[in-house]
Protein backbone atom coordinates (compact mmCIF):
# COMPACT_ATOMS: atom_id res chain seq x y z
CA UNK A 1 0.00 0.00 0.00
CA UNK A 2 1.53 3.36 -0.97
CA UNK A 3 1.98 6.24 1.49
CA UNK A 4 -0.48 8.33 -0.50
CA UNK A 5 -3.22 5.74 -0.01
CA UNK A 6 -2.87 6.11 3.76
CA UNK A 7 -3.39 9.89 3.80
CA UNK A 8 -6.59 11.05 5.46
CA UNK A 9 -9.20 12.47 3.09
CA UNK A 10 -9.83 15.70 4.98
CA UNK A 11 -8.65 17.09 8.32
CA UNK A 12 -9.22 19.92 10.73
CA UNK A 13 -6.29 21.81 12.28
CA UNK A 14 -6.90 19.96 15.57
CA UNK A 15 -6.75 16.59 13.79
CA UNK A 16 -3.68 17.69 11.84
CA UNK A 17 -1.87 18.65 15.06
CA UNK A 18 -2.58 15.18 16.49
CA UNK A 19 -1.62 13.35 13.29
CA UNK A 20 1.86 11.85 13.40
CA UNK A 21 2.73 9.91 10.23
CA UNK A 22 6.37 9.35 11.33
CA UNK A 23 7.57 9.31 7.74
CA UNK A 24 10.19 12.07 7.92
CA UNK A 25 8.14 14.23 5.55
CA UNK A 26 7.08 17.84 6.17
CA UNK A 27 3.35 18.45 5.79
CA UNK A 28 0.96 21.38 5.69
CA UNK A 29 -2.83 21.53 5.82
CA UNK A 30 -4.24 23.16 2.71
CA UNK A 31 -8.04 23.69 2.87
CA UNK A 32 -8.40 20.45 4.83
CA UNK A 33 -6.11 18.48 2.52
CA UNK A 34 -2.82 17.16 3.88
CA UNK A 35 -0.04 18.08 1.44
CA UNK A 36 3.57 16.98 1.51
CA UNK A 37 6.24 19.64 1.19
CA UNK A 38 9.33 18.82 -0.86
CA UNK A 39 12.69 19.29 0.86
CA UNK A 40 14.31 22.65 0.18
CA UNK A 41 17.15 22.77 -2.33
CA UNK A 42 20.51 24.15 -1.17
CA UNK A 43 19.87 27.73 -2.33
CA UNK A 44 16.42 27.81 -0.71
CA UNK A 45 17.80 26.43 2.56
CA UNK A 46 20.73 28.86 2.54
CA UNK A 47 18.52 31.91 1.92
CA UNK A 48 16.08 30.79 4.62
CA UNK A 49 18.69 30.37 7.33
CA UNK A 50 20.68 33.46 6.32
CA UNK A 51 17.66 35.77 6.22
CA UNK A 52 16.32 34.31 9.48
CA UNK A 53 19.67 34.96 11.18
CA UNK A 54 19.83 38.54 9.89
CA UNK A 55 16.29 39.28 11.04
CA UNK A 56 16.95 37.70 14.43
CA UNK A 57 20.11 39.77 14.87
CA UNK A 58 18.17 42.92 13.99
CA UNK A 59 15.42 42.08 16.51
CA UNK A 60 18.02 41.60 19.25
CA UNK A 61 20.00 44.77 18.46
CA UNK A 62 16.80 46.83 18.20
CA UNK A 63 15.59 45.25 21.47
CA UNK A 64 12.23 44.44 19.91
CA UNK A 65 9.94 41.99 21.75
CA UNK A 66 9.69 39.81 18.64
CA UNK A 67 10.93 36.39 17.60
CA UNK A 68 11.72 34.88 14.23
CA UNK A 69 10.49 31.36 13.45
CA UNK A 70 11.39 28.99 10.63
CA UNK A 71 8.84 26.54 9.28
CA UNK A 72 6.32 27.31 12.03
CA UNK A 73 2.63 26.81 11.40
CA UNK A 74 0.35 29.69 10.52
CA UNK A 75 -3.42 29.52 10.64
CA UNK A 76 -5.03 31.83 8.08
CA UNK A 77 -8.40 33.37 8.92
CA UNK A 78 -9.76 31.89 5.69
CA UNK A 79 -11.13 28.43 6.53
CA UNK A 80 -9.18 28.57 9.79
CA UNK A 81 -10.44 25.19 10.99
CA UNK A 82 -8.92 23.52 7.91
CA UNK A 83 -5.72 25.43 7.19
CA UNK A 84 -2.27 25.34 8.69
CA UNK A 85 0.25 26.65 6.23
CA UNK A 86 4.00 26.49 6.80
CA UNK A 87 5.86 29.62 5.69
CA UNK A 88 9.64 29.60 5.47
CA UNK A 89 10.04 32.47 7.95
CA UNK A 90 7.67 34.40 10.18
CA UNK A 91 8.10 37.09 12.78
CA UNK A 92 5.72 37.39 15.73
CA UNK A 93 5.85 40.07 18.40
CA UNK A 94 3.45 38.26 20.75
CA UNK A 95 4.53 36.13 23.70
CA UNK A 96 4.48 32.44 22.83
CA UNK A 97 4.21 29.13 24.60
CA UNK A 98 6.40 26.28 23.39
CA UNK A 99 3.29 24.07 23.27
CA UNK A 100 1.45 26.35 20.82
CA UNK A 101 0.54 24.93 17.44
CA UNK A 102 1.44 28.22 15.78
CA UNK A 103 2.93 31.53 16.96
CA UNK A 104 0.25 34.14 17.59
CA UNK A 105 -0.15 37.29 15.55
CA UNK A 106 2.61 37.07 12.95
CA UNK A 107 3.55 40.50 11.58
CA UNK A 108 5.98 39.47 8.83
CA UNK A 109 5.88 36.34 6.68
CA UNK A 110 8.58 35.35 4.19
CA UNK A 111 8.20 32.67 1.56
CA UNK A 112 11.08 31.54 -0.62
CA UNK A 113 9.84 30.91 -4.13
CA UNK A 114 11.32 28.06 -6.08
CA UNK A 115 10.27 27.64 -9.72
CA UNK A 116 8.75 24.22 -8.92
CA UNK A 117 6.37 25.42 -6.17
CA UNK A 118 5.00 28.72 -7.47
CA UNK A 119 1.30 27.82 -7.41
CA UNK A 120 1.31 26.56 -3.80
CA UNK A 121 3.51 29.44 -2.63
CA UNK A 122 1.23 32.10 -4.12
CA UNK A 123 -1.87 30.30 -2.78
CA UNK A 124 -0.25 30.45 0.67
CA UNK A 125 0.61 34.14 0.24
CA UNK A 126 -2.98 35.07 -0.52
CA UNK A 127 -4.15 32.98 2.47
CA UNK A 128 -1.70 34.90 4.70
CA UNK A 129 -3.36 38.18 3.72
CA UNK A 130 -6.42 37.00 5.70
CA UNK A 131 -4.44 37.11 8.98
CA UNK A 132 -5.26 40.48 10.61
CA UNK A 133 -1.87 40.89 12.33
CA UNK A 134 0.22 40.36 9.18
CA UNK A 135 1.66 43.65 7.91
CA UNK A 136 4.16 42.47 5.30
CA UNK A 137 4.72 39.41 3.15
CA UNK A 138 7.94 39.01 1.20
CA UNK A 139 8.37 36.37 -1.49
CA UNK A 140 12.10 35.90 -2.02
CA UNK A 141 13.18 34.47 -5.39
CA UNK A 142 15.65 31.68 -6.06
CA UNK A 143 16.00 32.33 -9.80
CA UNK A 144 17.15 35.96 -9.53
CA UNK A 145 18.22 38.49 -6.90
CA UNK A 146 14.99 40.02 -5.64
CA UNK A 147 11.49 39.36 -4.50
CA UNK A 148 7.89 40.50 -4.33
CA UNK A 149 6.77 42.58 -1.36
CA UNK A 150 3.20 42.99 -0.20
CA UNK A 151 2.62 45.62 2.48
CA UNK A 152 -0.75 46.25 4.14
CA UNK A 153 -1.88 49.85 3.73
CA UNK A 154 -2.80 52.22 6.56
CA UNK A 155 -6.45 51.45 5.77
CA UNK A 156 -5.79 47.71 6.32
CA UNK A 157 -6.10 46.83 2.64
CA UNK A 158 -3.56 44.88 0.63
CA UNK A 159 -2.30 46.13 -2.74
CA UNK A 160 -3.59 44.43 -5.88
CA UNK A 161 -0.03 43.50 -6.83
CA UNK A 162 3.21 43.06 -4.96
CA UNK A 163 6.04 45.56 -5.40
CA UNK A 164 9.22 44.22 -6.98
CA UNK A 165 12.29 44.66 -4.75
CA UNK A 166 15.77 43.99 -6.16
CA UNK A 167 18.00 46.31 -4.17
CA UNK A 168 17.16 47.33 -0.59
CA UNK A 169 14.49 45.40 1.29
CA UNK A 170 12.62 47.30 4.00
CA UNK A 171 10.32 45.44 6.36
CA UNK A 172 8.84 48.56 7.94
CA UNK A 173 6.76 46.75 10.58
CA UNK A 174 9.95 45.63 12.36
CA UNK A 175 12.32 48.33 11.07
CA UNK A 176 14.47 45.82 9.21
CA UNK A 177 16.51 46.93 6.20
CA UNK A 178 18.81 44.79 4.07
CA UNK A 179 20.69 45.05 0.82
CA UNK A 180 19.58 42.02 -1.16
CA UNK A 181 22.93 41.90 -2.92
CA UNK A 182 24.47 41.16 0.50
CA UNK A 183 21.94 38.39 1.15
CA UNK A 184 22.73 36.69 -2.17
CA UNK A 185 26.47 37.49 -2.16
CA UNK A 186 27.64 33.97 -1.24
CA UNK A 187 25.26 32.26 -3.67
CA UNK A 188 25.68 31.60 -7.41
CA UNK A 189 23.18 34.44 -8.02
CA UNK A 190 25.53 36.86 -6.25
CA UNK A 191 28.17 36.36 -8.91
CA UNK A 192 26.01 37.50 -11.82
Amino acid sequence: MSGLAMLPNRMTVAEFMNWHPNDGQKWQLFDGEVRAMAPANALHAYLQIELSALIRQHLRVANLPCEVFGNAGVIPLTMSAHNMRIPDILVSCSPFDLKQAAPDNPVVIVEILSPSNQADTWANVWAYTSIPSVQEIFVLRTDTVGGDLLRRGADGAWPDRPAWVDSDLLLASIGFQLSLSELYARTPLGNR
